[in-house]
């Protein structure tokens, strides 16, 4: 069985928030979300903590719980404006 790992990025996305959307996924079957440190080495206040999130799940995860993710995730971007 594969393993299909998918990069997550919100612009501009406070770390509370990313972690409030990853405290989400990981309420779903199946789905294991790791937190992705942010790499500049420049401080911008304007930039997030958080360079994005790992989203890691089998290739054949249940349709309903890659619905579950996509709505999340949805919601979060029209909620944000990403």
């Amino acid at each position: 069985m594969s393993t299909i790992k998918e990069k997550i990025e919100f612009p501009d996305l406070p770390l509370a928030v990313y972690r409030e959307v990853a405290a989400h996924l990981r309420q779903v079957d199946g789905v294991k979300i790791d937190l992705i440190p942010q790499t500049s080495t420049e401080f911008d206040y304007n930039q997030s903590q958080i360079a994005g999130l790992w989203l890691e799940h089998d290739e054949n995860l249940d349709p309903q719980s890659r619905l579950l993710v996509d709505k999340i995730l949805a919601y979060y971007r029209n909620r944000h404006s990403c």
